[in-house]
């Protein structure tokens, strides 16, 4: 079970590790053992989520989201099978924290009755000095 919050926890059901061979440092090591971690999290089948958080995630996963609506994570960052599991469980718990909190609704707001006349008195004093570079006449 992967601990979320006080209040949400994801079932093990939930989640598919699947190891693979890694890629970068490591020398023999590499060729031999499947290090790199790829978890698998049925997010749109999941009975803890609410729909908005779903939705949330969706847009935070990015590409890391699939067609049958699973979220899919793959960490190769270090040599140890263990620690991979671990930093893939972290970041998995770290994009449902942050699709659990809800975007502020944006409040219009009306620019001030000063904001307006001084925006227009800047207008007016660049008209002026743009309309004082016309041509010069000569006039003898």
């Amino acid at each position: 079970m992967l601990h979320i919050t006080d209040t949400l926890h994801i079932a093990d059901w939930e989640l598919t590790e699947h190891f693979v061979r890694a890629s970068g440092p490591g020398g023999q090591n590499v060729n031999k053992v499947a290090t790199a971690v790829e978890l698998r999290f049925e997010a749109e089948r999941s009975p803890h989520l609410p729909g908005p958080v779903k939705a949330r995630l969706k847009r935070l996963a990015g590409r890391r989201w699939t067609q049958e609506g699973a979220l899919i994570l793959q960490v190769d960052e270090t040599r140890s099978q263990a620690r991979n599991r671990e930093i893939a469980r972290e970041r998995l718990a770290g994009l449902i924290r942050q699709a659990l909190v809800a975007p502020k609704r944006r409040i219009p707001t009306k620019p001030t009755l000063g904001s307006q006349r001084r925006r227009l008195a800047a207008k007016a004093n660049r008209a002026q000095i743009k309309a004082g570079r016309g041509n010069i006449t000569d006039e003898d």
